[in-house]
């Protein structure tokens, strides 16, 4: 009874004093704006003078950065293996692999920008099949990768287009909070990804929500390049912008090639565009198609000389990359009807931060 009793007060003592040896988290931080966001996308998406298809006609002269190739024939699928070490792999890939492996396995590169980690996305693909994203650490071994394509293969049979209740029965449930620093993220607030911890990283699964909730890409990140960034948004910069910029572009194409249609072609002027309509939204704390001028998207493309006969426009905040940004656009219909827009052969992408981090994504896509 003693020794019962002794064992009650060490409790005691230790939980009274606990302040002494653990840090206490900040109170949770809801990211369920995002989903207020997504709710905002979808009353905009009801105007067709915003996100649908629409015809206009200038007399400027347009400036055209290359030609936009029309779809090219469809490259081999390689032959995927089940991962050695871990739950998953992408394109025979995994978390620890060199970049020797790397390029052996998929060639060289053909873009890398910098994310949101601090590292860069190095892209990999065929004229953006087979694409996927891969990132280095300064021993050139992957702590990081993307593919929104038919690359994905696991040890339990999860790959792309599988359900997602067949994904949660074999990983269990989803992560609901993460910590960083002293703050807790409610995380999963909606059902259109979900996020696992599991072999030394962090996998987030996304789904398709117009094909049935089956998986339509993933992103897995080494344990400790989460754990350096401090909070759940990069740091502002011209080159972390830059970086968004391209990694949407990259992704948007790598979304058509799936669904069978022409690649788009970057176009410098209207990339302008939508970077003064995101600096615009970021400065004066607003998130709408139509500026505080009173301007569409169609009204800034004139003022700017880019000549169009059907153009539109997408836009995202508060993602926290590219990624996040792209995916959740692809569950928005009428933003998905711009990405997956045969008449679109261009696109430009603008991206700005406001003073806490958040993200401003702006896509301008047109053919003339």
């Amino acid at each position: 009874m003693k020794k019962l009793l002794s064992v009650v007060l060490l409790l005691v003592v230790a939980f009274n004093t606990r302040p002494l040896w653990e840090e206490y988290a900040e109170p949770y931080v809801n990211l369920a704006f995002v989903d207020v966001i997504r709710d905002e996308l979808e009353d905009i998406r009801e105007s067709s003078a915003v996100t649908g298809t629409v015809d206009r006609v200038t007399s400027e002269v347009k400036s055209l950065v290359g030609i936009a190739p029309e779809t090219v024939e469809r490259a081999e699928q390689p032959a995927l293996a089940a991962p050695e070490s871990q739950t998953f792999s992408v394109y025979n890939i995994q978390i620890g692999d060199s970049r020797s492996k790397v390029e052996q396995e998929v060639g060289a590169p053909k873009r890398h920008s910098q994310n949101e980690y601090g590292t860069e996305w190095y892209a990999y693909h065929e004229n953006y099949q087979n694409f996927l994203m891969v990132s280095y650490d300064e021993e050139n071994r992957v702590n990081g990768l993307y593919t929104n394509h038919n690359l994905i293969s696991s040890k339990n049979g999860i790959a792309l287009n599988t359900p997602q209740e067949n994904v949660r029965e074999k990983l269990g449930e989803p992560m609901d909070k993460m910590r960083k620093g002293l703050t807790y993220y409610i995380l999963n607030e909606t059902n259109e990804h979900d996020y696992y911890h599991m072999d030394d990283s962090y996998v987030t699964i996304f789904y398709d929500v117009h094909e049935q909730d089956t998986v339509t890409a993933i992103l897995i990140l080494a344990e400790d390049l989460e754990a350096e960034k401090k909070g759940m948004y990069g740091e502002n910069s011209a080159v972390l912008r830059k970086g968004f910029e391209y990694q949407l572009f990259d992704v948007t194409n790598a979304a058509r090639v799936v669904h069978g249609l022409p690649i788009l072609t970057w176009d410098d002027p209207v990339s302008g565009t939508a970077r003064e309509h995101s600096q615009d939204m970021a400065q004066h704390v607003y998130f709408d198609h139509t500026n505080l001028e009173g301007q569409s998207p169609f009204d800034r493309m004139e003022e700017d000389r880019i000549h169009f006969t059907t153009a539109g426009e997408n836009l995202a905040y508060g993602q926290f990359s590219s990624i996040f940004a792209h995916e959740g656009l692809m569950n928005s219909a009428g933003h998905r009807k711009n990405i997956l827009n045969g008449d679109f052969h261009y696109l430009g992408v603008g991206v700005a931060l406001n003073s806490e981090n958040q993200p401003y994504f702006t896509e301008n896509f047109f053919d003339n």
